[in-house]
């Protein structure tokens, strides 16, 4: 009898110690997956990303010339050269205004947009495709459209001559190239903002702006009140996002003007282009992306603390 009974018993255990590996087997199986899945992103991030800036640094203290099979260690001595290079500080103003003047003008214009979009009824969509469709242009062809609609006798000359004016420069003026280059950049960008922004309107609840309605705000207190604060998580977002774009101004500066007239639209990536593919003097390109890195970062952090603040309820 005691055989008999111990044989079901013994049966069960060996049921629940197969219901234990297999569920064991489960987990290791879903763990796999799982930390498989986040390995593949992780090694491109550090083959791709990581490895190649830390290559850099490495590069920006060395006299790395692509014709010359000796590399030595000299220190700082790439960034002494930069910071002692006119055309390169130059170059460097100019990002800073490309930023300074570009963000603040892309970001009102997209918001202005998306709240004149969010108002109409009709054709809505269409509007949306229409403010949309340059930014997904390529950003050569654009720049190509405009440099012929910017030439000395192109398109907009021509109709001031029909006005009565006198013909402008434009490009080919260093006083007037730069701001119209960045012009072309924020035209070509405002389609992305507009629908970043409607999307953050979209997640504004009503009930805020009626409430206020109701206690007699206008339309302006209600944006700056309402609105706006509500906002700041896309602002910032989005002024993060467009500040590491001017930075890393560069296609459109080459494609309408390379730069000139006489480094006044030169961007630092541009000088970077022109000290690695023209110059071959690496080490010098190095130290300039790693000076543009650096740019970048102080960026992100200032409007990470200028705008990211709890909203007061």
């Amino acid at each position: 009898m005691e055989r008999a009974s111990s044989v079901p018993a013994i049966a069960g255990r060996r049921r629940l110690g197969l219901r234990r590996a297999a569920r064991f087997g489960y987990r290791t199986k879903r763990r796999a997956f799982i930390y498989g899945g986040l390995l593949l992103p992780l090694l491109y991030f550090v083959g791709v990303r990581l490895y190649p800036i830390l290559y850099s640094f490495n590069v920006s203290f060395r006299e790395w010339e692509l014709l010359s099979p000796e590399k030595p260690f000299v220190g700082l001595a790439n960034y002494e050269s930069l910071l002692g290079d006119p055309d390169f500080l130059r170059s460097v103003a100019n990002t800073l205004y490309y930023v300074a003047a570009g963000v603040p003008a892309q970001l009102a214009t997209g918001l202005a947009v998306a709240l004149l979009l969010r108002r109409i009824g009709r054709l809505r969509g269409l509007y949306r495709a229409a403010y949309f469709i340059p930014y997904i242009t390529s950003i050569v062809a654009v720049s190509w459209v405009f440099r012929w609609i910017l030439m000395k006798n192109g398109v907009l000359n021509g109709l001031l001559l029909k006005l009565g004016l006198d013909a402008q420069p434009l490009l080919y003026s260093t006083s007037q190239a730069i701001h119209l280059v960045l012009a072309t950049m924020v035209w070509q960008s405002v389609g992305f903002q507009m629908l970043v922004f409607l999307a953050g309107l979209e997640n504004i609840p009503k009930e805020y702006e009626e409430a206020a309605s109701i206690d007699g705000a206008g339309a302006w207190r209600r944006f700056f009140g309402v609105t706006l604060p509500l906002l700041r998580p896309v602002v910032l977002f989005s002024a993060v996002i467009a500040g590491i774009g001017y930075l890393q101004s560069f296609a459109q500066v080459l494609n309408m003007t390379s730069g000139g007239p006489l480094n006044s639209t030169s961007s630092i990536v541009l000088r970077v282009y022109d000290m690695a593919f023209k110059s071959f003097d690496m080490g010098r390109a190095s130290a300039a992306t790693v000076i543009l890195f650096v740019l970048i970062l102080a960026l992100t952090l200032i409007q990470w603390k200028a705008l990211n603040r709890k909203i007061e309820h």
